[in-house]
């Protein structure tokens, strides 16, 4: 209850719960030390072994007492990104669904939790957009989409307000079961690594490759903070070495500025100075 008045999603707190029962199997869930000892012995990851460390911060929260948290260090890793051939492979191996879900993450980049709030209402078959509902404090934004999605979408069965299944781990159970099954098929190891999220991505990283203007993929993609988007100038730069590595750079004073940098072509790069300017550079 605590939990849903704090505003976690259903589907946070269902992950929370079973993340409590696994551990609770072989360890006293109520003894943080033996709690402690189950993490160091796990092969968890560092990531889900920080998550699990903050879901039993809260359940000790819950009991009225605290502990002496762990902390494990994670390895910053740039995401795998796929090639296009590969992720319409996946796509065109699929059932119908399971497809149009993957071409409309691929179309657009959203997250699989703002796809599953698409309505029909979203879909604008003259203009073709999809207005996109956030999840996760992004923005919301209007998307558009190719004549092939639209007929994709319109194929699908119109029981439901929803498009989609509305339940996530539904869709993920569909996806990974005909994933597995055309790798295996395909001898395609590399398809087993491309998930929901890849394809956002994948998405960001075409983005900036087509336009190098990092806030077009920031407004893309519904980001807040820039720091969320300045991830795919390092992915672009490490998978089209070809480009040139020499740049012009610029400092904008104000908005104004910016934008006029931004129209010319260059990008937003980081950094703000005691004079308040932002840096700016673009490819010579």
């Amino acid at each position: 209850m605590a939990q849903r008045k704090d505003g976690r999603a259903e589907e946070t707190i269902t992950s929370r719960i079973q993340a409590l029962k696994q551990v609770a199997r072989t360890t006293n869930i109520n003894d943080p030390e033996q709690v402690k000892e189950f993490l160091a012995d796990s092969k968890w990851c560092s990531r889900t072994k920080t998550k699990f460390i903050d879901t039993y911060t809260v359940y000790l929260k819950f009991k009225g007492t605290t502990w002496n948290k762990p902390k494990y260090m994670q390895t910053a890793k740039l995401p795998f990104i796929p090639t296009e051939q590969e992720i319409d492979t996946l796509i065109s191996g699929c059932a119908k669904l399971t497809a149009t879900v993957l071409q409309t993450l691929k179309e657009t980049g959203i997250r699989i939790g703002e796809l599953v709030l698409l309505e029909w209402i979203n879909l604008d078959t003259e203009r073709r957009t999809l207005n996109i509902t956030p999840e996760k404090n992004s923005n919301p934004r209007i998307l558009p989409v190719s004549n092939k999605l639209i007929g994709m979408i319109n194929n699908l069965p119109k029981n439901r307000p929803t498009i989609f299944q509305p339940r996530k781990n539904m869709l993920r159970e569909y996806f990974s079961t005909q994933r597995k099954a055309l790798a295996l098929k395909l001898n395609s190891p590399r398809l087993m690594k491309i998930t929901f999220h890849t394809l956002r991505h994948w998405k960001g990283t075409m983005e900036y490759h087509r336009t190098h203007d990092i806030m077009h993929v920031k407004q893309l993609l519904g980001h807040k903070d820039i720091e969320s988007t300045l991830v795919y100038i390092n992915i672009e730069s490490a998978l089209f070495l070809s480009g040139s590595d020499e740049w012009t750079s610029k400092v904008a004073l104000n908005a104004t500025e910016a934008c006029q940098l931004i129209d010319v072509g260059f990008e937003y790069v980081t950094g703000e100075y005691t004079d308040g300017g932002k840096l700016f550079r673009k490819r010579k």
